[in-house]
């Protein structure tokens, strides 16, 4: 068996979660879906497969240290730092890069670290399938979610016909990737069985991944090519500066898998969540009678269908005759939005931003 390396995406903002979520302290830092953070989550699942120096995270220097305290098994040597965020196509590239110079016949699993899986015993059964195949071939292999609702945020695989079995596990080939659809199409998604959801878990090896970008994404490929001649040497850090300003700002899903014509699905029942928003809590947390999560002190009176997050030790949130709101507080800010402009936070963030007076609220 070759090598198996776990590539840990995680360095996004979450700026769909401010105010909990800043530029200091995001998304993948914080204890959203249990007592352990994000990150923490995404790598104790996969530990039963691939060992703490086999599991490579990439993410920004702003957050490496704290990256480091959470997960201090990780060798420091597997904290790979972007310069900037440029989408995830050359994130992936970038650690494929990195592994090829180390093992060139290794594979390698990609994953968010903002995901919500259960059991992780169903994933590790599903990865290790798709690892035997990916040894036998140039194939990207996906992980196709069941959807469990007509959901419109998520993009979709639509699955072919069966490319094999793997230990009880079939492997579907596939057909095409849709983008988030609008209800309708996400309800004829949900009912005619041949769609799944797009969980943004890849496994290939890293030949087989640099191949595709050299083919279907050659611009990327030949920048990224540039950079490898310089990876362990004293120009590297500025070479890579250089890289991320070069390439296009695109998703690996739009700039390959969409474009190959050797992509796989795996068809997955566990419990998945992107965790993509505040709404995702009401997916996941304990609700009241009246459909209202509520975590930290807060008192809720003829209130429906609310999310309330105190995250201060003192004092508390109350509501009294109000639905389909959004309330957290946090470190010095009240957020206050309706559930239906939940996706549009992050435009909030951004007007902020444009506010000198109001950026050290980010």
């Amino acid at each position: 068996m070759k090598n198996v390396y776990a590539v840990v995406l995680a360095g996004g903002k979450g700026e769909r979660f401010w105010p909990l979520s800043r530029s200091s302290q995001p998304k993948q830092l914080l204890r959203l879906t249990s007592e352990r953070s994000m990150i923490q989550e995404t790598v104790e699942r996969i530990l039963p497969i691939i060992p703490y120096e086999n599991i490579i995270v990439v993410t920004g220097e702003g957050i490496g240290e704290k990256i480091k305290k959470q997960i201090p098994e990780i060798p420091d040597k597997n904290i790979l730092f972007e310069p900037f965020g440029k989408n995830t196509c050359i994130a992936v590239g970038y650690a494929a890069a990195y592994i090829y110079d180390i093992d060139p016949d290794a594979v390698m699993i990609t994953l968010s670290c903002d995901h919500l899986i259960r059991p992780a015993e169903k994933l590790n059964r599903a990865l290790e399938a798709a690892i035997k195949v990916a040894t036998t071939g140039d194939y990207l292999i996906t992980i196709g979610i069941v959807p469990t609702r007509a959901e419109t945020s998520y993009g979709y695989i639509q699955v072919a016909d069966i490319f094999n079995t793997v230990d009880g596990i079939d492997i579907y080939r596939v057909n095409t990737f849709k983008e988030k659809p609008s209800r309708v199409l996400a309800q004829e998604y949900y009912y005619d069985r041949r769609h799944l959801w797009n969980s943004g878990i890849f496994i290939w090896t890293v030949k087989a991944i640099l191949k595709a970008m050299g083919m279907y994404a050659p611009g990327i490929n030949s920048h990224l090519d540039e950079y490898r001649k310089y990876l362990g040497s004293a120009d590297e850090k500025q070479r890579k500066k250089e890289l991320y300003e070069k390439v296009e700002n695109i998703s690996i899903d739009c700039a390959i898998l969409e474009r190959a014509d050797n992509v796989l699905t795996i068809k997955s029942d566990f419990i998945w969540d992107d965790v993509g928003s505040w709404l995702a809590l009401q997916r996941f947390k304990e609700k009241d009678k009246h459909n209202n999560v509520a975590v930290g002190r807060a008192l809720l009176t003829d209130t429906f269908e609310t999310t309330v997050v105190n995250d201060e030790e003192d004092g508390i949130i109350t509501t009294f005759g109000v639905s389909d709101l959004i309330i957290v507080r946090t470190n010095g800010i009240v957020m206050v939005a309706h559930k239906t402009r939940a996706s549009e936070i992050k435009d909030l963030v951004k007007r902020i931003s444009e506010n000198e007076d109001l950026k050290e609220y980010l």
